[in-house]
């Protein structure tokens, strides 16, 4: 019997002990529950700013996308003005150059006139003073006649030269003769 007492009293005492047992389990587990709905509430806080701070984020990049759509636009249109302005400038350089083209032609069909109309020595003599492109130019103007009657009264050797220069140069009588390279030495 005494056994009985024993295990009976064992059995009271576990039952107690579990019991007491269970209860701190149930303290525990609420005060855990408890830190995890404060966890989970933090969690959430922080989700929300999260998601807060992303929708800032992709507004202000919205916007400097448009900021930046809106420059790169302008940029084009000032390129675009600024091809449309070269263009221009490059169709008013095609026509001054034409122009001066002209000018020099008739400059120089002007001069060609006054050495036509000179007596052959004297226009001998100035032709064989000047810079031999000069010469050239000018002698290209003036009419077969006329050139023959100046080139017998130069010096034979500087007319022989500038007859060589004027048959080598015949077919771009029209072309700019300021382009062209001419090496004539009088000596």
């Amino acid at each position: 019997m005494l056994f009985r007492i024993f295990l009976l009293f064992f059995v009271v005492k576990s039952l107690l002990f579990a019991e007491t047992r269970l209860f701190e389990c149930n303290k525990i587990f609420e005060e855990r529950k408890n830190e995890l709905i404060l966890e989970l509430e933090r969690l959430n806080d922080k989700e929300a700013s999260l998601q807060a701070l992303t929708e800032e984020t992709n507004k202000l990049l919205k916007m400097k996308k448009a900021k930046l759509d809106k420059q790169e636009a302008e940029i084009n249109q000032k390129l675009d003005m600024i091809s449309e302005k070269e263009s221009r400038i490059e169709e008013m350089l095609n026509e001054n150059k034409k122009l001066l083209s002209e000018i020099e032609k008739l400059k120089m069909t002007k001069v060609s006139e006054t050495y036509s109309k000179m007596k052959p020595k004297a226009a001998a003599a100035i032709l064989e003073n000047l810079e031999p492109k000069e010469a050239v130019k000018i002698l290209l103007n003036i009419k077969a006649k006329i050139l023959s009657k100046i080139f017998s009264k130069m010096d034979p050797v500087k007319a022989s030269r500038l007859t060589k220069v004027l048959t080598d140069i015949q077919d771009l009588k029209k072309k700019d003769m300021n382009e062209r390279n001419w090496k004539v030495k009088w000596s």
